[in-house]
């Protein structure tokens, strides 16, 4: 075949050729090509685009003048560092105090049993209760002071964030446990941290502490409040070895009756020990203060104030452990700005369905969660 013939052969149909061979066809199909032309346009102008960076990412900091090197980001208006992004919100208790302003009375805090839909807290609710639980401590006997700390080891639950809560509404600071810490380690954090007082969501984790009190590892732990019903059993265990187990209900009600005002903490004072999971050696409590925290939110929300703007029609969900503090500062963005918190069911194999239940609108994740949501994809694409 000579060369001009075979780019004739492959030559580009003529506009007249086109006319005519539409012309042949049948009316069902032109519609079809029509529709399939309507929903190819719709969805090129409705798909979701790239956040754009919020700065040239080449040049994302210029050097302090005077400062011998030291360099901002250009993010901000001005050399000074950015401490707090709202005036009125200078230490977490504020952020709250803040989100139950703007959310109308909205809901806060929520969770679902099995097959169940989500039932929710409202943001006077989760004050009411968490000043209740506060008030209850100080009838136990406890501070109001930064150097007074308060054990949390439970799952992610609205009762986490609500006695956190009523810890910083009486200047008072959480120390977090969790499982994967292991015995030993949490036997360490309870006497380093010096804890009289933990909160559990599970009587197995009641029996874990008291075991540390029977072999007298814990000696200063004297007070268990659990979240979830408990049997008789437990109650005589605590008792034989002098440990008060009482019920997170019973605590909220000797807070009613016992009601104090609210002691706000400064933005300096202590907030949380997050202690490190300890993989050289025993576990390190980074002492963090309002401040840090405040600042933290404050510098997320700078720079995603173009892209991002939370409000009370935001829902998270909350399935990253609360013991870590990536998981604590996106809630206290969401808290500050009157958004929905919805809990995970505590089981992460149940979290698809949790998310197709809650339909949350920020999804906070780690690479490692991501990872795992790919391969699960990738094999059921392989299975079909």
């Amino acid at each position: 075949m000579q060369a001009h013939e075979l780019f004739r052969y492959f030559r580009m149909p003529e506009l007249v050729d086109l006319r005519q061979y539409v012309r042949t066809l049948p009316t069902n199909t032109l519609m079809g090509f029509g529709a399939f032309a309507a929903l190819t346009t719709f969805w090129y102008a409705t798909r979701p685009k790239a956040l754009k960076p919020p700065c040239d990412l080449s040049l994302q900091s210029v050097e302090v003048a005077g400062s011998d090197g030291a360099r901002r980001s250009v993010l901000l208006d001005g050399d000074e560092p950015l401490v707090y992004f709202y005036d009125d919100v200078t230490t977490t208790y504020e952020g709250f105090q803040r989100g139950l302003q703007v959310s109308n009375n909205g809901p806060c805090l929520g969770s679902r049993k099995p097959d169940q839909p989500y039932e929710w807290l409202s943001y006077k609710e989760v004050a009411d209760m968490s000043e209740c639980v506060g008030s209850a401590l100080i009838q136990k006997g406890f501070k109001t002071s930064p150097d007074q700390y308060i054990g949390i080891f439970s799952q992610n639950r609205p009762e986490w964030v609500i006695i956190e809560l009523g810890c910083f509404a009486y200047s008072m600071v959480s120390v977090p446990l969790y499982d994967t810490l292991g015995a030993e380690a949490i036997t360490y954090i309870v006497n380093k941290a010096e804890l009289s007082l933990v909160f559990v969501d599970k009587p197995e984790k009641a029996n874990t502490l008291l075991e540390g009190v029977e072999n007298k590892l814990t000696p200063g732990l004297k007070t268990i409040v659990v979240m979830d019903s408990y049997g008789i059993d437990l109650l005589e265990r605590g008792k034989r070895c002098g440990v008060e187990i009482i019920s997170l209900k019973a605590m909220e009600d000797l807070g009613r009756a016992n009601r104090q005002r609210p002691k706000p903490p400064a933005p300096e004072d202590l907030a949380v020990i997050c202690f490190t999971s300890g993989t050289t050696g025993y576990p390190k409590g980074a002492l963090i203060t309002h401040q840090n925290i405040v600042s933290d939110c404050s510098a997320f929300v700078k720079i995603t104030e173009n892209t991002v703007d939370p409000s009370p029609d935001d829902t998270l969900i909350s399935f990253l452990p609360l013991a870590h503090m990536f998981e604590r500062v996106v809630e206290c963005v969401m808290l500050c700005h009157g958004a929905k918190i919805g809990f995970f069911q505590g089981d992460i194999r149940l979290l698809m369905d949790d998310l197709k239940t809650l339909q949350p609108t920020i999804f906070p994740v780690v690479p490692r969660l991501l990872n795992r949501m790919f391969d699960r994809v990738s094999s059921e694409q392989q299975r079909g």
